[in-house]
């Protein structure tokens, strides 16, 4: 079957990154990348796009069994939802990350250029190179969907910085066993208890928290009371 240009893994399969920020994703904080992306102008001859933006990259947050079981596995069978307990009772060591991040789009930049697209490509890395940003990255990737470019791009990323993310939170033991549940979890839910407790309109949010992570039933007593409080 022929692959048509708009397909989504013709964008994937398309996309070089051909530099790399030289930093890791923070492991306690947000990240700002910042991105080059060179790609040909679909129906030109010559003619080159190149865009600049940046992407956000939010703190990585532990993943527990109950959270990834729930949401990996949604809409299977009966099958599959014994294999959910299953890791639920026996995968607790199981460590999974999740990346957030979204593309700030306010900040996108473009221009158009005329020439050769790998002369252009390397002008653009001397550039950004000049520039000495370690969260800096290149793309050679299509003009569209050049947000899948994007996603490729942040794939890559994410995976160049999970050892380093992992090595840290194990320094803080934030890894260990807490009751049942990683410390960084214990840790993620008290920050966003207090936030709620300053800020109403975040009480929503913990409940949708406290249930995404399988812990609402242990923390309804404290959330209840809190919502008793701010409704005074």
């Amino acid at each position: 079957m022929e692959i048509k240009p708009h397909n989504f893994w013709y964008a994937v399969n398309n996309t070089e990154v051909v530099m790399m920020p030289t930093n890791y994703l923070e492991t306690f904080g947000a990240t700002h990348l910042h991105y080059h992306l060179v790609s040909e102008l679909m129906d030109s001859v010559n003619r080159i796009r190149v865009r600049e933006g940046t992407i956000q990259s939010h703190q990585p947050q532990i993943i527990t069994p109950s959270c990834y079981a729930s949401e990996m596995l949604e809409g299977f069978g009966e099958q599959a939802n014994q294999y959910v307990e299953w890791l639920r009772e026996h995968a607790k060591d199981l460590r999974m990350l999740e990346y957030g991040f979204k593309v700030q789009k306010n900040e996108i930049s473009e221009q158009v250029v005329t020439g050769n697209v790998a002369e252009i490509l390397e002008q653009v890395k001397k550039s950004a190179k000049e520039k000495k940003d370690p969260l800096t990255g290149v793309i050679l990737g299509v003009d569209d969907p050049w947000d899948v470019c994007l996603l490729k791009f942040m794939v890559d990323v994410i995976r160049q910085s999970v050892p380093r993310n992992v090595q840290d939170l194990n320094r803080h033991r934030l890894w260990d066993d807490a009751n049942g549940v990683p410390k960084g979890v214990r840790a993620d839910i008290e920050h966003h208890f207090l936030l709620a407790s300053r800020d109403p309109a975040l009480v929503k949010l913990l409940g949708l928290k406290l249930r995404r992570y399988g812990l609402f039933e242990e923390y309804e007593d404290r959330f209840f009371a809190l919502v008793r409080q701010q409704a005074k």
